[in-house]
C-alpha cells in the first residue's frame, strides 16, 4: 500500500454544476455507493479523523478514500496504510472539487464492490461550500482552536453540511470556546444539522459519528 495512485483532477467543463451534482448522486444510488463529502479548514483534523473513523468501520463497511489538495500525496499514503482503497485527487490548483472533478475521482478510484467513498476536500471553509460534489451528505470538522464564531462568518459552509463535529474537544480547558453558543451558531445556519463533539486524536465520542455514518449509508442503500 506503500505506492499511491494520483490522477490529475481538471476543472469542469460544465457550466451547471448542480445537474451534473444531481447526475452523480442517481448514479451512485444505482450502485448502492454511499459519497460523503468532508470539508473543513487546514489543520482542522480531518485525515486523523478519517483515520478513526476507518478503523471502526471497515470491518462493516467497504470504504473508499479520495484525498484532494491543490498538491502533494501526504494524507494519501497516511490513508492507504490502513488498507482501504485510497486515491489523491490533485485540483491543479483549484481550491475545490466540483461535481465533474468528483466523478473523474469515482472514475479513478473504481466503486465497485464499496458501500462509502469519502472525499476529503481541498481544505478551506469558503470555496468547497459552493460547489455540490454529488455526494449524498456533506460534513464538516469544525477544531476547538478555531473558536465557537466561525458559524457566524463562515455561514454558507455551516448551511450545506448536514453534521458538524467539534473536533479536538480534549483541548477545551486551553481555549475560549464555548459548546453551547457554538451549536446555537450552528443551528442558526442550519436548524437540522447533527452537532457532534469528538477528539479524533483519542477516540473520545467518535462512536457517535461512526453510528451516524453507518445508518445514513444503509439508509441510502436501502432506500427505494
Amino acid at each position: 500500500m506503500e505506492n499511491v495512485r494520483v490522477l490529475e483532477i481538471k476543472q469542469s467543463i460544465f457550466a451547471d454544476n448542480d445537474r451534473e451534482a444531481d447526475k452523480v448522486r442517481s448514479e451512485l444510488k444505482e450502485k448502492k455507493v454511499f459519497l460523503l463529502n468532508l470539508m473543513s479548514s487546514p489543520g482542522s483534523g480531518k485525515t486523523t479523523t478519517l483515520t478513526r473513523t476507518i478503523e471502526q468501520l471497515k470491518d462493516r463497511l467497504r470504504i473508499g478514500i479520495m484525498e484532494a489538495d491543490i498538491d502533494s500525496d501526504v494524507d494519501a499514503r497516511t490513508i492507504a496504510k490502513l488498507g482501504v482503497r485510497t486515491i489523491q485527487l490533485h485540483t491543479g490548483g483549484m481550491c475545490h472539487l466540483d461535481a465533474d472533478m468528483t466523478r473523474q475521482g469515482l472514475q479513478g478510484i473504481g466503486t465497485d464492490e464499496l458501500d462509502l467513498v469519502v472525499l476529503e476536500n481541498v481544505g478551506n471553509l469558503v470555496c468547497p461550500a459552493e460547489f455540490d460534489t454529488g455526494a449524498v451528505k456533506n460534513a464538516m470538522i469544525l477544531s476547538v482552536p478555531e473558536g465557537h464564531d466561525k458559524p457566524l462568518k463562515y455561514p454558507l459552509m455551516f448551511s450545506i453540511c448536514d453534521v458538524v463535529l467539534i473536533n479536538k474537544v480534549d483541548v477545551l480547558p486551553y481555549f475560549d470556546f464555548d459548546m453551547d453558543k457554538c451549536r446555537e451558531y450552528v443551528h442558526m445556519r442550519n436548524p437540522n444539522a447533527q452537532v457532534i463533539p469528538i477528539c479524533a486524536r483519542t477516540g473520545e465520542r467518535m462512536e457517535a459519528w461512526t453510528a451516524w455514518l453507518e445508518q445514513q449509508v444503509r439508509a441510502w442503500q436501502n432506500e427505494k
